[in-house]
């Protein structure tokens, strides 16, 4: 059993647990060799009996051990000493990103993407060197108090150089991807799918794909599509929106196939906000059937290559359920199956008849014979060929055709990310005032919606500026009686009730109260209203207020087992106050924390006082001193006195300067544990009491 305390591979202290796995702990540690610390990564006791978990735990050192990247958590010394399995890596002061997503909410789309750069740019090394994570996610993402982000974790990684990288080890289950939620081949690509639901968690605050049980997850994984992340945080720009969609496409082949260019893309997006430069892969485009008219001459060679078609798209459907050998599909190019000989034959007898048919007509023209019908027979043939090339051409702009949205309401970016589906294109032909719809939203759309257009149309649109006094209305005279403007106030910074005062004073209305975190308004006040302050609105709108409940509850940090000054720098560090208590305790190392009030992980407000108990090691008593002429049953009693209880032993030995049944002394004779043990030494008498006869037998006076 690993302890604090303990020198593993004669060289590395552990000093403190800093971490917990599902099937390792990690400690803090010193290497005495190069005098730096260490994070040592051991194994869980109740593996070290199963092969399979140890085969795995080493397979994680080698995986990691040949990766050098500034982000990726290096690997320094692998071993096992006594049944005990470890790992010695860089040790990492900071926070996980998980953490640093719960605390933060969500985080800024700059923050966000150089934090996905980063950690791009440790796969390009891991996947360059054959080396596969496949448990990217948030928990195993460490960013430094210096701001550099990490990988760390590859528990589960695998080299794909062999050609039976299918395994069915997942990741955590809301972050793995469709492939390792069926079982099936993984990938570079999977990392990647893995990145970009780390990348939606970071800017909406919420992972794409949720439910009450694993299963029920990866079924989503499999058959649901995500939530647009613009749904959930609107100032998402369209560049990053279309990254995340990219990397977390069902279909392998539809991601970014090389990290590198998802790393590219991120860069851009940093300088290019809007920009429309990601490309996305259309498969259906590449799969699509080709239509063969009836005066196709190659119906009986097409014939097999329609049904080889048809069973393609069955198993396009199914890519990751089946797989094909070489073998197979050689067989498969010089064997037909008996369903594709029954089509050829059949095929070839109607080719046969339509030929003599022909021959026939020919034959007849020639002779003369039915020359009087020829006109009509010729008219009758030339409506068929004009109806035939009616019908094809219907047919062939009904496949370059879609329907036109209805754009009203939306902002520029959620339609981008709708027309880029469809293949059009938007323009911003203007903006003005409008009473229907808000700031930024689209109120006006040249191409109807509804209506089918041509692939790659342009529809050009007009934004709201919002509400405007110049709007001049384009109806008739309006005979009703007009309603008063009003000028709403700007109430916000102002109490609730003083809020409403004003609100009816300039002839308003307080319209719903909702309640919200604020890190700077103070409880009780409103942090925004709507229609906003100084907005023109009519006499009796309501006005929407929303007021401050104080700063969001936050989680009280985890420190216990770390060393007293640490503890309490971690805590204000946090914002938190901290308060210092000390015990004895025969479990917790001197010094150590061993407990906190209110408890680690305890949501509480920010600021909060944090009382943390330090250990004083076991507890230990004073010995009392020994005095003249105290008996046995008197030192007892007054060890007694001094708290001790222990055993306590009676001892004798002779004594020159105390008499014969009084105590000579304690052992140990300075302190002792509370609960150890004691001897009460007492005196024999003196030695030189014995006397030697003259023949060389001893006697005692007594004698």
């Amino acid at each position: 059993m690993i302890k604090v305390g303990m020198i593993v591979g004669d060289r590395y202290e552990i000093l403190e647990k800093i971490g917990v796995g599902g099937m390792a702990e990690v400690f803090k540690g010193k290497d005495h060799k190069l005098n730096r610390f260490v994070a040592v990564k051991v194994l869980k006791e109740e593996f070290r009996e199963n092969r399979g978990f140890i085969k795995k735990f080493k397979e994680e050192a080698q995986a990691a051990a040949g990766l050098a990247h500034p982000n990726i958590v290096n690997v320094y010394d692998v071993g096992d000493e006594n049944g005990i399995y470890y790992i010695v890596m860089e040790l990492v002061e900071g926070i996980t990103l998980k953490k640093y997503i719960e605390r933060k909410g969500r985080l800024t789309v700059k923050e966000a993407t150089s934090i996905a750069i980063q950690v791009s740019a440790g796969l390009e090394v891991a996947h360059n060197n054959q080396i596969v994570h496949r448990d990217i996610k948030p928990q195993n993402i460490i960013i430094s108090r210096e701001g550099k982000v990490k990988v760390t974790d590859f528990g589960i990684a695998k080299a794909t150089t062999s050609q039976t990288t299918t395994s069915t080890a997942m990741g955590s289950v809301h972050y793995a991807s469709p492939e390792q939620a069926r079982g099936g081949y993984v990938d570079h690509r999977s990392d990647i799918y893995s990145l970009g639901i780390v990348l939606y968690e970071m800017v909406t605050g919420r992972v794409p794909f949720d439910g009450d049980t694993a299963v029920a997850v990866a079924v989503k994984h499999l058959q649901e599509e995500m939530v647009p992340p613009l749904t959930y945080n609107k100032e998402i720009p369209f560049s990053l929106s279309q990254i995340i969609r990219k990397c977390m496409e069902k279909s392998p082949d539809r991601r970014y196939q090389e990290i590198g260019d998802l790393l590219s893309d991120l860069k851009q997006s940093l300088m290019d906000p809007e920009g429309d430069f990601v490309q996305m892969v259309d498969l259906d485009s590449q799969a699509r059937t080709v239509v063969m008219h009836k005066e196709t001459t190659s119906k009986v060679k097409s014939s097999r290559r329609v049904v080889r078609e048809e069973y393609e798209d069955e198993d396009d459907e199914d890519e990751d359920d089946e797989t094909y050998d070489d073998e197979e599909e050689e067989d498969d190019d010089d064997e037909l199956s008996p369903s594709v000989e029954r089509i050829m034959t059949i095929a070839g007898v109607a080719l046969a008849v339509i030929i003599v048919i022909v021959m026939l007509f020919l034959f007849s023209r020639i002779l003369g014979i039915g020359g009087g019908k020829e006109p009509k027979d010729g008219d009758q043939q030339q409506a068929e060929e004009v109806e035939d090339d009616k019908e094809d051409n219907e047919g062939d702009e009904e496949v370059n055709t879609v329907v036109m949205p209805n754009l009203l309401g939306k902002t520029m970016n959620e339609a981008k990310v709708e027309l880029k589906n469809l293949g059009i294109s938007i323009t911003l032909t203007g903006s003005e005032g409008s009473s229907e719809y808000s700031e930024g939203q689209i109120m006006r759309q040249n191409l109807k919606s509804g209506e089918r257009v041509e692939v790659g149309s342009t529809v050009e649109v007009v934004t709201s500026t919002g509400k405007s006094g110049t709007d001049t209305p384009q109806q008739p005279e309006d005979t009703t009686p007009k309603v008063e403007s009003v000028t709403v106030p700007k109430v916000e910074g102002q109490t609730e009730a003083n809020a409403k005062k004003a609100l009816e004073a300039a002839g308003l209305k307080a319209g719903s109260v909702t309640e919200a975190n604020s890190d700077t308004v103070p409880v009780g006040t409103v942090i925004s209203q709507a229609p906003s302050g100084n907005s023109s609105a009519d006499k009796g709108t309501s006005v929407n207020l929303v007021i401050s409940k104080g700063p969001a509850n936050v989680k009280v940090t985890d420190v216990i087992g770390h060393e007293e000054n640490r503890a309490i720098k971690e805590l204000q560090d946090d914002g938190f106050k901290v308060s210092v208590k000390d015990a004895f305790s025969d479990e917790m190392q001197e010094g150590l924390v061993m407990s906190m009030n209110p408890d680690r992980g305890t949501a509480v407000a920010p600021g909060s006082t944090v009382t943390i108990t330090v250990s004083r090691g076991i507890e230990q008593v004073t010995i009392p001193s020994v005095s003249v002429g105290m008996t046995y049953e008197k030192a007892a009693e007054k060890l007694w006195d001094a708290g001790f209880e222990g055993t306590i032993k009676k001892g004798e030995e002779s004594s020159e300067s105390v008499g014969q049944g009084y105590v000579t002394r304690f052992d140990p004779s300075k302190k002792v544990d509370v609960e150890g043990t004691v001897t009460i030494y007492v005196s024999t008498g003196s030695a030189s009491a014995d006397t030697t006869s003259p023949d060389g037998t001893q006697s005692t006076e007594s004698e």
